[in-house]
């Protein structure tokens, strides 16, 4: 066991925990974070998908002692109260059937508009191609996520004081 460091969400967390264990498990089980799941347990599927550093990664698979920098979990995404707009296009295109890859869906969208905040249908295809949808919801993923990409746009990049703000509060 050691002492590990991990800042999730904003937040620091030192825990003392084996450093070989998958980041998912210290995710769900050490902080009670619900929204990064158990899906296949090899990295394949991407239900257990969070952000490192803005790059989607697959936590189920990820020792945390080899995790450096930030990590966003479906749960960091809301701010002050309001949804991510990410997690609004979801809900406006109504993409969810059983819901399990969700969290999978969302996160690695979010790591794919913040490097492509325009992207195409097939750049959305690419980028999301292996995180896989029991219910093939696929279509409704890509209308979200191109919802989404409008909405962040439109939105423009968020102003100095408002990144102060969200530190502060």
């Amino acid at each position: 066991m050691s002492n590990l460091t991990l800042n999730v969400n904003g937040t620091m967390h030192t825990l003392d925990i084996d450093p070989s264990t998958p980041l998912l498990y210290i995710l769900r089980n050490d902080l009670s974070l619900q929204g990064p799941r158990f899906g296949c347990g090899l990295g394949q599927c991407g239900v257990c998908t969070v952000i490192v550093d803005g790059t989607a990664t697959r936590s189920c698979i990820t020792p945390v002692s080899t995790v450096k920098g930030e990590i966003t979990t479906l749960e960091g995404l809301a701010k002050g109260g309001k949804l991510h707009p990410l997690q609004q296009a979801w809900i406006d295109e109504q993409v969810p059937q059983c819901g399990f890859c969700q969290n999978g869906q969302i996160m690695t969208a979010k790591a794919l508009l913040d490097k492509n905040p325009n992207p195409t249908d097939a750049q959305i295809r690419e980028g999301m191609n292996r995180t896989l949808c029991r219910c093939m919801t696929y279509y409704r993923i890509q209308a979200a996520i191109k919802r989404a990409a409008k909405a962040m746009v439109a939105a423009g990049p968020p102003s100095k004081d408002a990144a102060e703000k969200e530190v502060v509060a």
